[in-house]
């Protein structure tokens, strides 16, 4: 199955001197390096663990990417300087439901404190609104920290709205994460 073409297939420049563009299968080393440094910066905001994900076999992370560049079900989104340096700055996967193919799932978003106040995060989310949207899905979703009102905020200019009540991030944690809804299309 051919993949629609979508903003997310090619890079573009929604943020002053930042690309938002697709990770290649090719490009794991950097994939995994990028998401264990969200994960040692922000161990708080994600479900997942740097220890958990730090042991994974590269085989893993070579498959992850793999399985993305062939399915119409992963957009596994990167933001880098659009300068000579091509710097890594942040991170995005959006993933169709695994019950429901009209509801894309956002994860891993993340960008690097260097970078925070750029317009990175936003041009990031915009990405996966457009994959989203040239996929046919009706409703994206996310879960994000409720201490985290930076990007609560971000979500709400987006158009996303609260759902449900905040629940804990993972089993036992005290930390509170905030499902968020936008609906595309009815």
């Amino acid at each position: 199955m051919s993949r629609p073409e979508h903003a997310a297939g090619n890079a573009s420049s929604s943020a002053a001197g930042i690309r938002i563009r697709r990770f290649t299968a090719r490009e794991w080393p950097a994939y995994r390096a990028l998401r264990l440094r969200s994960l040692a910066d922000a161990p708080q905001a994600f479900g997942s663990s740097y220890a958990a994900e730090e042991a994974w076999a590269q085989e893993l992370w070579m498959a992850r990417l793999t399985a993305a560049e062939v399915s119409s079900r992963d957009c596994p989104l990167v933001a880098e300087s659009a300068g000579p340096d091509g710097a890594l700055l942040g991170l995005l996967w959006a993933k169709c439901d695994a019950k429901d193919a009209g509801i894309v799932n956002l994860f891993q978003m993340w960008v690097a404190p260097e970078a925070r106040g750029r317009g990175v995060a936003a041009a990031l989310v915009d990405e996966a609104l457009a994959w989203a949207r040239s996929i046919g899905a009706r409703l994206v979703q996310l879960g994000v920290v409720v201490d985290n009102q930076a990007a609560i905020q971000l979500y709400l200019r987006k158009g996303f709205g609260n759902v449900g009540t905040p629940e804990p991030i993972r089993p036992g944690s005290p930390l509170l994460e905030q499902t968020m809804q936008l609906q595309l299309r009815q």
